[in-house]
């Protein structure tokens, strides 16, 4: 399988990026992204733009792939809907527009763990929005993964203060369910792209039984 991935800078793409490289289902990688990730591999190609919206429908570099790992975001703490809604709606959406041959291709967004019947919430309205417009894209299959708290992968770079607080909370978060590794993340996503899932909604259960597949 050869798949796009953005985020490769930020905690779960890097994560995800990782698996990917090391796992032998996959045979390429393109990250995509403002900067580079940091990491070298055979598999690796890097694909530095300065803004995902100035990508063009037919771009070359993205042509020949099987799935896009969609995991560029940010947090909505501080946030303003709307600039939150440009990164986490916009640009996401933007990205699948430009892309051919979705019949053949598997999109996959890193949406969050939430109760998403509170759209009251900000980031609850924008998250589901942009899950239900995906859908509407025309891949081959549209997921939406929804983790919580997860495990480094051995060597990360891109690891931000909190997650050494949500670490920390690792046998309450695991009791609660709320606990997948970077690698069950990664794992996931490769089985879904190949064999489909009985849901569009990944949860962290599902990462867990998808990892085994």
């Amino acid at each position: 399988m050869k798949v796009i991935l953005t985020g490769a800078t930020g905690y779960v793409g890097e994560g995800v990026l990782m698996e990917c490289l090391d796992n032998p289902e996959i045979e390429s990688v393109l990250s995509v992204g403002r900067h580079p990730c940091g990491h070298e591999h055979p598999k690796l190609r890097e694909y530095i733009i300065n803004d995902f919206m100035e990508l063009d429908k037919g771009d070359w570099m993205l042509q020949g792939y099987d799935a896009v790992f969609f995991c560029a975001g940010i947090s909505s703490i501080g946030m303003k809907e709307e600039d939150y809604k440009i990164i986490s709606h916009d640009i996401p959406l933007h990205f699948a527009d430009i892309l051919d041959n979705k019949e053949n291709m598997t999109f996959i967004y890193v949406s969050g763990a939430g109760n998403y019947n509170h759209t009251d919430q900000m980031w609850v309205r924008v998250k589901k929005s942009t899950e239900d417009a995906l859908a509407r894209k025309g891949f081959k299959g549209s997921y939406n993964f929804r983790p919580a708290i997860m495990w480094r992968y051995k060597g990360q770079l891109h690891i931000q203060k909190m997650q050494y607080v949500f670490w920390a909370l690792y046998p309450v978060m695991k009791l609660l369910g709320l606990w997948n590794t970077m690698s069950e993340v990664g794992r996931a996503m490769i089985a879904v792209s190949k064999k489909g899932y009985r849901v569009r909604e990944i949860e962290v259960s599902d990462i867990s039984e998808l990892a085994k597949s």
